[in-house]
């Protein structure tokens, strides 16, 4: 069966920022998954931690989650899945919560400091607007395509 996936060789998944069913990550985790199913994930990890981080919320196993993209289930039906499949039944109320903790999401330790202030310095040395993983993952996807930070 063909399904329709990015082939995030030639462009980022969509931002984490992103929401279905009012879940932040969502939508980027959908593009990386197709994108691996399709073997066009390029750069991109799929089950990376942030990823882990929205199948843990929802109750949902990352290879399950993968192998329901492989029978070309598009967004809507995806989210349908999580709402039938997934252990937490997170309500509205508490995915928007969980959304906007992720969205203000920055480092937490010195290491992780460290590393964000090590990829900062590479690709938006001059941004000082970059404070959160949202903020740093959304500026790498963009000149990792070419633009300018």
């Amino acid at each position: 069966m063909a399904i329709f996936a990015p082939d995030l060789t030639q462009r980022a998944p969509r931002s984490p920022r992103v929401r279905i069913g009012g879940f932040a990550v969502f939508a980027r985790v959908l593009d990386k998954g197709r994108a691996t199913v399709i073997k066009k994930s390029g750069e991109y990890n799929y089950n990376c931690p942030l990823d882990q981080r929205f199948f843990e919320f929802v109750g949902v196993d990352a290879d399950k989650f993968l192998k329901e993209l492989a029978k070309g289930k598009s967004d809507s039906e995806m989210l349908a899945w999580i709402e039938k499949t997934g252990k937490n039944k997170p309500c509205a109320g508490s995915i928007h919560m969980w959304s906007a903790l992720m969205e203000s999401r920055a480092p937490s330790s010195v290491d992780q400091r460290g590393y964000m202030s090590e990829l900062h310095s590479k690709i938006a040395p001059k941004r000082e607007d970059i404070t959160t993983w949202f903020d740093l993952l959304d500026v790498d996807d963009y000149v990792t395509f070419g633009g300018q930070a």
